[in-house]
């Protein structure tokens, strides 16, 4: 169904009216359960003027269903009892006043959009630049040191001090091979101090090093590389003297060693920890241009199962080598090549699309024979494919098989030769006899690489070396191709939380003898992290109002700072994946902002007014909104800077507190309107909320609001007013709002008897973070937020005019409201909106809280022919026609208010006040189809990609309980850690060929946390449902055979209420189509990929490209098998091993491919 406009529940105010006192009722009736069952829904649409004849329901034959001019009637006297209520005890007019008496305090400011976000683009700029000089400076310098460094092959362990950032943990670990083998000499043990700007506890004398599990630390690589890189601790320190808001600098090695400063434990996951810096998505950005990568799997029916799986587990392996900049598709091939999954072309590398391809790539299944013919001519065929996006850098086939004699000669003449454009990767999989000869001859013959996976312990190293073959142009080319790239936004491994990366690759300078070539072999990557709440510090904060905010995005569209990221998995659970939100996910997609992002990609400034659908805070409501949206480009980033500001938020106050009271050099408790902020005055001038902010820089944070506004006024009486570590803005508009809203309690409130009026509370919400409940007892149910701009009820009210109804949420599944223990009550406010010289801003929104029982009461009465509650009910003769009302016939007629998002409001029926505040699809089905089907409401869906879901329960893969043991990742590692590194290398091949299923069926990332009770990111799709197109009232006819309906909708006049009339079902023979408003997880994550991939969004890649150089050495590609051990080999090894001979160091894998003198 299109978006039709709507109004916002707004119309013109109407005259003032005088609302009447109604005394609140006596004890609460009983609570029954609602009718059961609901009709299938047929419409039959008829002229009012035809429904008015109709028979009379059935069970009251003395009654007709109200004309439609009467419950216009009751309609009017309910908009004018609401109006009046506001009027009496809002105080809207008052405050107005108040303001305009106290003008003198403070001025009014104004927000000039392209001035605003031109010098946060500029602060941006200035901070990153800062963070490039640093990293430019320990780019030379590694690279100076590395050349300058005499290779040692004798070199020893105990010859190298650092300090092991795993050595901490591992030494509390009991079942540590390391707390007992007595190796510990050669690594440091230090102090660390708490910093909260690293949320952690450093050691800025020293550097940490942190080697993957996989990987032995005392081979010779290693060593050699720890050996030079610990030069680097004078250059990290340096930078930090230089800029002390320098957070994490960190060298990736290509040989896996990360050194990283300040100095910090390891955050050690409770199981094995599988990080590998090669994995990150700052170092795979850093390390080579974007690609363009086929994946051919080989499933003829020489591929046992063993190797199938292994090959499955390998493409997995290799897809999280890619990142957003990359583009891939993966293909299965025997005698016919074919797509693994629905994407026919190359796509986006980005977090769904792999999900994609992951789950389809374990259903494959082995058959026919070997085609690598097949196989090269679609990856080829893909490759060449210009009518789709794609990374055009870096083309490559990797091919997984189990071996063949074809070498496909003719396949490469024809797409590849003489220009050898693509690069082959080959990857002989499994353990066999057959020739790989062929295998290396396509690598080496098309500028690739040949890998061997013999077994899974072999799979994470050689599915990531390929990065150093496709590092050799950028090496080559020297200073062109150091250029910093700045990341997507990713959770930082250390526990900074969002951070972005910038990125500079380092080159080994090194050459082999004189006149020889250069060395081409990428050293590593340097990375600065920068925290996304430094960069948020740059905005402005409080002067852009509730609904203000500031986001920037990059090339991919891709948001960095937005107030709508905020991702729900942390890296905790799993810090594997990048968080990639884009711009049209973060808000709601529509035209305008296709367009604004696509200017903001191409690097353009731009300045638009659009009238566009927002979100509220809760997830509940959609309003139609106006927002100027205004853009620039950030300087020497791939960043784009933009600001949004709704028309009322163009001017803000700022107090301007009068000479005489800031001369007081006394601290600000002793201003006048401080007093009002003391406890000891809630009992007469209703309790106050204060905001959570950083009004100054000694302030306690607290998440409880009555410590932290104990925490204030401690500090408050040591701080003067003009103190220079406060936030003078903040608070001296605190101070403002909470004389203003005083006077308010003064000339309003006090004197008002709330309870006449069946009130529970009335309040006021401020921009400077005021909130102020009346009466001070109210304040024990208040449950909104104190900070006014993250609460739901002041964003809206401030976006729509006329008096917004929040019903207080309910879930389906949880336990229903106990009207008999707890006053519930019902939320109306407005936003106060002031003209000051023709500038007009609103800075409060004020509003009531009623009491859901008392006001049910009066709805009845109300929506009946009674004037007033005293008045005796009207009795019809048995002689006598009359009409129905929403009183004395609640037996048969269901009269509610709905609010604009479709949740039940009011009731007449007492047996749903236990309802209030939910969906009202869950309260009466068929009648709120018919209103969503005669267009009184719109649907509207969208998806939250950063969605965090519990563990879906272990498929039935294996009958067997666990309580035999059954090796996982973890007890592959543990018990590889009891031996020597010539030991494992063979051990590895008998277990893993024994017992890989344990390997296949276990996500990687639970070797880092509880599967239990892990976490993972998902996707929720979201619905809700706003006012349609119909503004007038209506009358209708469900008709369900002999079992028809009818009903009366009309909108309330300057409210965000339906006013709904229904017969009530009768019979339940047919069911009725259930509208779905609660969030529901997408299984498939999302809307069909496949369809979204065929339209895919605007975006553009990084601009350089390096992929190609004439003198690069391609001599070097690949290299063969270890020796096979005998059988007898390894059962011997196993039964010493079993004997428990003593420990020796940590098992070796092949830290890198090629050797580095």
């Amino acid at each position: 169904m299109a978006v039709p406009a709507r109004t916002c529940g707004a119309s013109r105010p109407g005259p003032a009216r005088t609302a009447l006192p109604w005394p609140r009722r006596g004890p609460r009736p009983g609570v029954r359960s609602p009718a059961s069952g609901s009709p299938r829904l047929l419409l039959l649409f008829l002229p009012p003027l035809l429904l008015l004849p109709l028979l009379a329901a059935p069970g009251a034959s003395a009654y007709s269903f109200p004309q439609q001019h009467t419950m216009q009637h009751w309609a009017r006297r309910l908009e004018q009892e609401i109006d009046g209520v506001m009027r009496i005890f809002g105080g809207v007019q008052q405050l107005q006043e108040i303001y305009k008496d106290n003008r003198n305090l403070f001025e009014v400011q104004e927000n000039e959009p392209q001035k605003l976000v031109e010098k946060v683009a500029g602060d941006i700029e200035s901070l990153l630049d800062r963070k490039v000089q640093a990293l430019k400076r320990l780019a030379d310098a590694a690279e100076n040191f590395q050349k300058a460094h005499r290779w040692q092959d004798n070199i020893k362990e105990e010859d190298i001090v650092y300090y092991d950032a795993k050595a901490d943990a591992e030494l509390d670990d009991p079942e540590s091979e390391d707390v007992e083998r007595g190796s510990k000499a050669s690594t440091l043990r230090l102090d660390f101090i708490e910093d909260s700007n690293f949320k952690n506890k450093v050691n800025y004398s020293y550097t940490a090093v942190q080697i993957p599990t996989d990987i032995y630390k005392g081979s010779t690589i290693i060593l050699n590389e720890l050996n030079w890189t610990e030069a680097l601790e004078n250059v990290f320190t340096e930078n930090r003297r230089q800029d002390p808001t320098l957070l994490w600098q960190v060298f990736g090695s290509a040989t896996g060693v990360t050194r990283y400063y300040p100095a910090t434990p390891w955050r050690a996951p409770k199981k094995i920890d599988l990080y590998d810096v090669r994995r990150r998505p700052w170092y795979i950005q850093g390390a080579s241009s974007p690609k363009d990568m086929v994946i051919i799997v080989d499933v003829s029916g020489s591929v046992s199962g063993l190797t199938l799986k292994l090959m499955k587990t390998s493409v997995c392996e290799m897809l999280d080598t890619l990142s957003d900049d990359d583009y891939v598709n993966v293909a299965s091939f025997n005698e016919k090549a074919q797509p693994v999954s629905c994407f026919t072309h190359l796509v986006q590398a980005n977090v769904r699309n792999k999900k994609v391809f992951k789950e389809a790539v374990q259903g494959m299944v082995a058959k026919g024979t070997t085609g690598y013919k097949a196989g090269f001519e679609y990856a080829f065929d893909q490759l060449q494919n210009s009518n789709i996006t794609r990374a055009n850098c870096n083309k490559m086939i990797m091919m997984f098989t189990d071996g063949g004699e074809d070498r496909v000669q003719d396949v490469f003449e024809k797409y590849n030769w003489p220009n050898r454009t693509v690069r082959v990767f080959t990857f002989s999989v499994g353990q066999h006899n057959y020739d790989v000869t062929p295998l290396q001859w396509m690598a080496c013959a098309n500028k690739g690489y040949y890998f061997e996976i013999p077994s899974i312990g072999a799979i994470r190293i050689n599915t990531q070396e390929y990065l150093d073959v496709l590092g050799r142009p950028m090496v080559l080319a020297g200073k062109a191709a150091k250029q910093v790239q700045w990341t997507n936004v990713y959770e930082d491994a250390l526990g900074l939380g969002l951070v972005v990366t910038g990125t500079l690759p380092v080159f080994n300078l090194t050459q082999d003898g004189p006149g020889e070539k250069k060395n081409q072999l990428i050293l590593g990557v340097m990375g600065i992290d920068v925290a996304l709440n430094d960069i948020k510090r740059l905005t402005p904060n409080y002067t852009l109002g509730a609904n203000g905010y500031v986001f920037a995005i990059d090339l991919n569209g891709y948001v960095l700072l937005h107030p709508n990221l905020k991702p729900q998995v942390s890296q905790t659970t799993n810090f594997r994946e990048p968080v990639t939100l884009d711009f049209l996910d973060a808000e709601l997609e529509d035209e305008n902002k296709e367009e604004i992002r696509r200017s903001m990609i191409d690097g353009n400034k731009g300045h638009k007014q659009i009238r566009t659908l927002l979100k509220s805070l809760d997830e509940r409501y959609i309003d139609e909104v106006m927002r100027n949206y205004t853009w620039v480009p950030i300087r020497s980033t791939n960043y784009s800077l933009g600001l949004v500001l709704p028309p009322y938020s163009t001017f803000y106050l700022q107090a301007n507190l009068s000479d005489q009271i800031l001369q007081v050099k006394l601290p600000i408790s002793k201003l006048k309107d401080f007093e009002f902020l003391l406890p000891s005055s809630f009992e007469s001038e209703g309790h106050v909320f204060i905001a959570p902010r950083e009004y100054c820089k000694d302030l306690n944070a607290s998440d409880n609001n009555t410590e932290f506004l104990r925490n204030f006024i401690e500090l408050m009486e040591k701080v003067t007013p003009d103190s220079k570590q406060c936030n003078n803005f903040l608070l001296h508009n605190l101070i403002l709002d909470t004389g203003i809203t005083q006077q308010l309690v003064e000339r309003v409130w006090r004197d008002q008897d709330l309870n006449t009026y069946s009130l529970l509370a009335v309040f006021a919400a401020t921009d400077g973070g005021i909130t102020r409940v009346f009466p001070n007892k109210a304040a024990e149910d208040w449950t909104e937020n104190p900070e006014p701009f993250n609460a739901s009820f002041y964003r809206r009210s401030l976006d729509n005019r006329g008096y917004v109804f929040k019903p207080p949420p309910q879930d389906a599944l949880l336990r229903p409201l106990e009207l008999e223990n707890d006053t519930v009550g019902i939320l109306v406010s407005t936003a106060v909106e002031l003209n000051l010289g023709g500038r007009t801003l609103r800075p409060a929104v004020v509003g009531v809280k009623l009491d859901l029982e008392a006001w049910a009461e009066k709805f009845k009465v109300l929506a009946s022919n009674r004037t007033h509650q005293d008045q005796p009910q009207k009795q019809c003769g048995p002689n006598s026609h009359c009409e129905m009302d929403c009183e004395v016939n609640n037996e048969d007629l269901l009269c509610v208010l709905i609010d604009d998002g479709g949740f039940l409001v009011l009731s007449n029926q007492n047996h749903q006040w236990d309802q209030v505040g939910r969906f009202f699809s869950e309260v009466d089905a068929n009648l709120m189809l018919a209103l969503y089907n005669n267009s009184f409401y719109t649907r509207k869906e969208s998806y939250d990609y950063q969605a965090a879901c519990a563990p879906q329960p272990p498929g039935n893969l294996g009958a067997a309980p666990r309580g035999i043991f059954v090796p996982t990742i973890a007890d592959f590692l543990n018990l590889a850690w009891w031996t020597s590194a010539a030991a494992w290398s063979l051990f590895q091949q008998l277990l893993y060929g024994l017992i890989y299923h344990s390997w296949f069926q276990a996500d990687p990332a639970e070797a880092e946390g509880n599967p239990e009770a892990r976490e993972s990111s998902c996707v929720m799709k979201q619905t809700q449902y706003y006012f349609g197109s119909v503004n007038a009232s209506y009358n209708a006819i469900i008709d369900c055979g002999n079992c028809s309906r009818l009903f009366h909708a009309q909108r309330l006049t300057n409210t965000n209420l339906l006013f709904v009339v229904a017969e009530k079902p009768l019979c339940s023979q047919c069911e009725a189509g259930r509208l779905l408003q609660k969030e529901t997880h997408c299984p498939a994550d999302g809307p069909e990929q496949c369809e979204l991939v065929q339209r895919p969004r605007y975006r553009r890649g990084p601009h350089i490209c390096f992929d190609y150089n004439a003198t690069e050495d391609t001599s070097d590609c690949g290299r063969g098998a270890s020796f096979p051990p005998s059988l007898g080999v390894l059962v011997s090894l196993q039964l010493l091993l079993l004997l428990g001979l003593p420990p020796r160091p940590q098992p070796q894998v092949h830290a890198h491919a090629s050797h580095r003198p």
